[in-house]
C-alpha cells in the first residue's frame, strides 16, 4: 500500500470486481489491502476502527456478550461508524473495504507491546463472533471456504447415521435439536479443546462438531493466525516507523482517546469550593480521590500530582480565582508563607488556564495518558491506581471503598488483564448503582440458581 498526502479519487470497479474482492461481511483479514490510499483517509479510517474497537470493549463490560442489548447496541455502532457488519443486496464495497484497511492499519499501531496486541486480539475476537452470529447458514460454508477453514458441513444422510453419537458426546442436544443444527466434519487438531472436555463425537481422524461449538473453534483459529501476524508486523515496524508522516499518526493511535469531548468551555462555574470534599468521595474518580485525599492530609502535592488534579478541577468548572484560593488555603494549612505560594506556584496555576506563557488553554489528562506517562514514584499520588498501585494495596483501597466482594473480583480481573480504563468504568456503575450494573448483577445472580428454565448467551 502506497500512502499519498493528496485526497485522490478512488478509481470504480466492476460489480462482480468489488463482489469478489469482499465476498462477506466478516473475514479473517488473511490478505493485506494494496492500492493508494491518501493520509487524510488512513487517518480517519484508523480513527473510526479504534472508535469502533473501543466500543466492542466497553458494551462487553456493559452487557453480557451476544443478548439482544449487546447485539442491538453494537449493531448500531457498526452501523454508524459506516462498518460492514451484515449480508445485504446493497452495495456493501465501501464499508467492507473501510473494515479491511482500517484493520491492518491498526496491527501497525497495535504490534508495538504485548499489552496492545492482547487488547487488539480481544476486541477483534468479540467483532468476529458478533458478525458470525448474524451471518446467514447459507453463507457460513462459503466463508469457511474463503477463510481456508476445512470445516465441511456434513449431509443430512451423515448426520442421520452418526445421530446418537453426537448426541451423546453433546447432552444438551434433543433430536429435533440435531435435526435444525449443522455439524461439521474437521480436523481432529483443531477440535483439540472440545476433545479435553469429552464434548465432541470423533471418527477416523476428524471431529463432528455442532455448529453451536464451532464458533469457539473459528476464534481460536482466528486469534493464533491474528498473534502471529502481528508478531510479524512488529519485527517490520521500523521500516514504518521511518516515514516521519506515519510514525507520530501510529504512536498516537494506540494511546488516544475517542470518548466525549469534555473541554472547560461548557463547564467553567460549575461547582464550588465547599463541594469538592463531597464530590471527591462521590462522584470523582479513584485516581482524583487518591489525589484529593493525599493533598488534604498532606497540604502538599509534587507537580505530577498538581498538574494532573489541577487540570482535572479546571475541567469540572473551578474558575481560575476559585483554583488559586483552593491551593493557596491548603497549602498555607501546611506551614507554608502566602509570600511563597505567590511567587512559586501561582504562576503554573495561571499558566494552566492560558493566562501566562504561551496562553495554551490546557484540558484535563486524557487516562492514557495519565496510564501511560509520568509514572509516580516514592512519594507521589498522580497516576492510576488501576495501573501502578500494588495488587494487594488496590485490594484495600477498593474493599476502603465498599466496593461488594463480587464487584471487586470482577474489578481485579479486569486489572489483572490490563484493562485499566474498563475497571475504572466498572468501579462507577457499582460505586453508582447504576440500573446497568444492577441489571448485569440479578444475570449473574440467576446463574447460580438451579432454576433451568434461564438460559445465557455469551
Amino acid at each position: 500500500m502506497e500512502f499519498s498526502g493528496v485526497k485522490r479519487r478512488k478509481p470504480r470497479l466492476a460489480d462482480d470486481q468489488r463482489n469478489a474482492c469482499y465476498p462477506h461481511s466478516l473475514q479473517f483479514y488473511l490478505q493485506p489491502p494494496s492500492g493508494n490510499v491518501s493520509l487524510t483517509e488512513f487517518e480517519t479510517l484508523a480513527i473510526d476502527r479504534v472508535k469502533l474497537l473501543k466500543s466492542v470493549e466497553n458494551l462487553g463490560v456493559s452487557y453480557v456478550k451476544g443478548t439482544e442489548q449487546y447485539q442491538s447496541k453494537l449493531e448500531a455502532e457498526l452501523r454508524k461508524l459506516k462498518f460492514s457488519y451484515r449480508e445485504s443486496l446493497e452495495d456493501e464495497y465501501e464499508p467492507r473495504r473501510k473494515d479491511h484497511i482500517s484493520h491492518f492499519i491498526l496491527r501497525l499501531a497495535y504490534c508495538q507491546s504485548e499489552d496492545l496486541r492482547r487488547w487488539f486480539i480481544q476486541q477483534e475476537m468479540d467483532l468476529l463472533r458478533f458478525r458470525f452470529s448474524i451471518l446467514p447458514k447459507d453463507k457460513i460454508q462459503s466463508f469457511l471456504k474463503d477463510s481456508h477453514l476445512q470445516f465441511e458441513a456434513i449431509s443430512d444422510e451423515e448426520k442421520t447415521l452418526r445421530e446418537q453419537d453426537i448426541m451423546a458426546s453433546s447432552p444438551s442436544f434433543g433430536g429435533t435439536q440435531l435435526e435444525l443444527e449443522s455439524v461439521y466434519k474437521i480436523p481432529f487438531a483443531d477440535a483439540l479443546d472440545l476433545f479435553r472436555g469429552r464434548k465432541v463425537y470423533l471418527e477416523n481422524g476428524f471431529a463432528y462438531v455442532p455448529h453451536k461449538d464451532i464458533v469457539a473453534i473459528i476464534l481460536n483459529e482466528f486469534r493464533t493466525k491474528l498473534s502471529k501476524a502481528l508478531a510479524l508486523t512488529a519485527r517490520s515496524l521500523p521500516a514504518v516507523q521511518s516515514d516521519e508522516r506515519l510514525q507520530p499518526l501510529l504512536n498516537h493511535l494506540s494511546h488516544s482517546y475517542t470518548g466525549q469531548d469534555y473541554s472547560t468551555q461548557g463547564n467553567v462555574g460549575k461547582i464550588s469550593l465547599d463541594q469538592i470534599d463531597s464530590l471527591s468521595t462521590k462522584s470523582f474518580p479513584p485516581c482524583m480521590r487518591q489525589l484529593h485525599k493525599a493533598l488534604r492530609e498532606n497540604h502538599h502535592l509534587r507537580h505530577g500530582g498538581r498538574m494532573q488534579y489541577g487540570l482535572f478541577l479546571k475541567g469540572i468548572g473551578l474558575t481560575l480565582e476559585q483554583a488559586l484560593q483552593f491551593w493557596k488555603q491548603e497549602f498555607i494549612r501546611g506551614k507554608m508563607d502566602p509570600d511563597k505560594f505567590d511567587k512559586g506556584y501561582s504562576y503554573n496555576i495561571r499558566h494552566s488556564y492560558g493566562k501566562e506563557g504561551k496562553r495554551t488553554d490546557y484540558t484535563p489528562y486524557s487516562c492514557m495518558k495519565i496510564i501511560l506517562t509520568n509514572t509516580p514514584g516514592q512519594g507521589d499520588y498522580h497516576g492510576c491506581p488501576f495501573r501502578h498501585s500494588d495488587p494487594e494495596l488496590l485490594r484495600q483501597k477498593l474493599q476502603a471503598y465498599k466496593i461488594p466482594a463480587a464487584g471487586l473480583s470482577q474489578i481485579l480481573d479486569l486489572v489483572k488483564g490490563t484493562h485499566y480504563q474498563v475497571a475504572c468504568q466498572k468501579f462507577f456503575e457499582m460505586t453508582h448503582n447504576t440500573p446497568m450494573y444492577r441489571e448485569k448483577t440479578r444475570w449473574q445472580l440467576s446463574k447460580t440458581q438451579p432454576c433451568k428454565t434461564v438460559k445465557c448467551i455469551f
